[in-house]
């Protein structure tokens, strides 16, 4: 799934909006306000007009380093971690409950059992893994190839193309298969060609990690080197031919309908009706993400000899593999992925490791668990007010926006009304029926695991869209917009503080999971989300001109966060970060607009000594709370679609006037903005 396009994710899913009168949160009579700012957190050696992130966090962060085991610490990741503590003790409780146990426990237990068998991991050594890929050959003829491509990717064995089924961009109705570029170990195509010293140091240690697999398949020291080249060959060849992730945002650039008799003109090399055949898939028409880099595809099984392919796929079984093998596998693999890539010192304790995995492979097993033990419904029912009256506050910043024409209003406000709102854990669950974890060994259990999620998916082919479904378990502490459902989901996890108290005061609540309410509703109408209709469909509904200056106002972000260089001399990318941007300001905008559209008394009482305005920009500040190792910081300025929690803070705040006149901003402070130069969107 191209998750930068189906799901604008909020951080790093249907039920229907209820209508309610604008009520706030926390107002209930004769009931203290819960506190949610910790005043002495507060850190008054820093002028919030020039460094409100720091004003509000820096004492916490201080206070607070990032465990050896993490690559960042902060609010979202305490969170998450007092979540996987539950995810923890369903997983134990599932493997001491016993046969006599439901059919999702007794599968959590079996997945627990044979995870935490460190003693039979150990023994089996790379044997596990030889025992899933055995009988595989690559070999140059286009049959061959299509039977190992075939035996290999319901597993979860990284093949140069990824293949998955979704909904068609263009018809909500239908799902259609997908097929993209893959096939890379280091995190994106620019990892191969950057020129500076950091960059060459890091494929250097890439290269290491390479040849250490290699070794540890049993090869000698210059066999093992000689198949490191090689692979590192191939992969650079395939990022040359790959889209950037810049270019991915594009929606239509990645959409190109084909059929089977496209794909065999070309790649003859590679005999696409066996491949589809073998997997069980029945099609003759498909979605083709960049039909050049298939193309390239091609070229590279004549280009690189059988040495070479076999070198790469050898290498990414293994990568597959070795967290979940033994330890020194599992080490080589943090050794790079985990020490030189994110920049942490130690592994996570294994149990963390496997719970993370457990999410994975058995959501909404361990989903129903967490919710009949943790979930208080108070906070869904009263969150699912709170999305209205933020609807509201949009509804009324899109009428009266200056730029806009009347028709496209219309048309932007009708897709606002028909968002849908998924709220706490989804109405029908996924079944796991047929799913066997039989295998005593770990690895085996994480590809047949692979394997059924595979098969639930592609027998979706052919078949209408359920828009009941969900792409994160309740457990997981984070939120979503889905431009081809068009619909904003929120699973329990994140409704807590300090996101959300059913206690706490308005501004609190509105600056927390307000603004995280309204940043998912500006997704639809991000640079991304705006092109599809309210059906959900890829379609351009927009008037020319508006479309005109929606881009030119758009390009006023590129350029502001091009400005922020969060590390050394490396900048925000403002172009990889625009729907995130774009959706912070926005979502912010409307939260104070939702806020400030309640009665004057619950907007004026004050609350620990804070003036309840003060008190919506801390906690809004808050949410993101938190600090990065330096070697994540620079990868996610790389990849990630969002900019880095402090520049979230500050880029919103220094592009909003309400904050200034709260805090009292003023021209020669380090957040002033000419208004003439502000961010205008939303």
């Amino acid at each position: 799934m191209n998750l930068n396009l189906r799901i604008a994710i909020w951080l790093s899913l249907g039920g229907s909006a209820i209508t309610t009168g604008c009520g706030s949160i926390g107002s209930k009579e004769d009931v203290p306000f819960v506190d949610l700012i910790a005043v002495e957190d507060l850190d008054s050696s820093y002028v919030p007009a020039d460094a409100f992130f720091e004003f509000v966090n820096q004492r916490w962060i201080n206070q607070h380093p990032i465990p050896d085991s993490k690559s960042s610490w902060g609010a979202f990741h305490e969170l998450q971690e007092k979540s996987r503590e539950e995810v923890h003790q369903l997983m134990v409780e599932a493997a001491e409950a016993g046969p006599q146990a439901d059919a999702n426990t007794r599968l959590m237990g079996k997945f627990w059992t044979a995870a935490m068998d460190t003693v039979a991991i150990d023994k089996a050594g790379m044997s596990a893994l030889m025992r899933l890929t055995s009988g595989w050959t690559f070999g140059q003829d286009p049959s061959t190839r299509a039977l190992h491509f075939a035996k290999a990717l319901p597993h979860g064995i990284p093949l140069p193309f990824s293949i998955y089924v979704d909904q068609d961009l263009k018809d909500h109705t239908r799902n259609v298969l997908y097929l993209g570029q893959d096939g890379l170990g280091l995190p994106e195509r620019d990892y191969y060609f950057r020129k500076d010293e950091r960059s060459a140091a890091l494929r250097k240690s890439y290269e290491d990690m390479i040849l250490r697999f290699f070794e540890l398949r049993g090869q000698t020291t210059d066999e093992a080197r000689k198949n490191a080249t090689r692979v590192l060959a191939l992969e650079t060849y395939l990022a040359k031919h790959s889209m950037t992730l810049e270019a991915m945002r594009d929606p239509y650039a990645t959409y190109h309908p084909a059929h089977l008799e496209d794909l065999m003109q070309w790649m003859p090399g590679f005999d696409w009706h066996l491949f589809f055949e073998q997997m069980g898939i029945e099609t003759s028409d498909l979605i083709v993400g960049q039909p050049d880099y298939f193309k390239a595809l091609e070229k590279a099984f004549t280009l690189f000899d059988e040495p070479h392919w076999a070198a790469y796929f050898q290498f990414h079984e293994t990568r597959f593999g070795a967290p979940f093998m033994h330890q020194e596998l599992a080490r080589a693999h943090f050794q790079f992925y985990g020490k030189t890539l994110m920049g942490k010192k130690t592994p996570e304790p294994r149990w963390q490791r496997v719970c993370e995995q457990a999410d994975v492979w058995l959501r909404d097993a361990i989903g129903q668990a967490y919710v009949k033990k943790v979930f208080d419904e108070t906070a869904k029912t009263e969150v699912l007010s709170l999305v209205e009256n933020l609807r509201k506050a949009f509804d009324k910043r899109i009428e009266k926006l200056v730029w806009m024409s009347d028709s496209t209003k219309q048309a932007a406000r009708e897709k606002l009304a028909k968002i849908q709102v998924k709220m706490g854990y989804p109405d029908i669950w996924r079944s796991y029926e047929g799913l066997q974890l039989e295998h005593p060994l770990y690895v085996l259990n994480i590809a047949e695991a692979t394997a059924f999620e595979n098969r639930r998916m592609w027998k979706k082919l052919h078949q209408p869209v359920d828009r009941r479904e969900w792409y994160m378990g309740p457990q997981t502490v984070n939120a979503y917009y889905n431009p081809t459902f068009n619909e904003i989901v929120f699973p329990a996890a994140i409704l807590q503080p300090p996101f959300f108290h059913p206690q706490a005061d308005p501004a609190v609540n509105y600056g927390g999971i307000g603004m995280v309410i309204g940043h998912e509703l500006t997704h639809g109408f991000d640079d991304q989300g705006r092109q599809f209709d309210a059906l959900g469909n890829l379609k351009d509904w927009w008037a020319e001109e508006d479309a005109e200056k929606f881009k030119s106002l758009a390009q006023q972000f590129v350029a502001f966060y091009n400005a922020y260089k969060p590390v050394d001399t490396l900048a925000i990318n403002g172009q990889l970060t625009l729907g995130e941007n774009i959706a912070d300001l926005g979502g912010l905008w409307i939260a104070w607009d939702a806020y400030q559209s309640l009665p004057e008394s619950e907007r004026t009482t004050p609350v620990g000594n804070l003036h309840p305005d003060e008190r919506f920009f801390i906690n809004f500040a808050q949410i993101w709370r938190g600090h990065d190792r330096t070697e994540s910081l620079i990868q996610r300025l790389y990849t990630d679609v969002h900019s880095p929690r402090k520049y979230r803070v500050i880029g919103v705040l220094s592009n909003f006037p309400p904050f200034y006149k709260v805090f009292g901003v003023k021209e020669g402070h380090k957040l002033f903005v000419k208004e003439m130069e502000q961010c205008k969107l939303w």
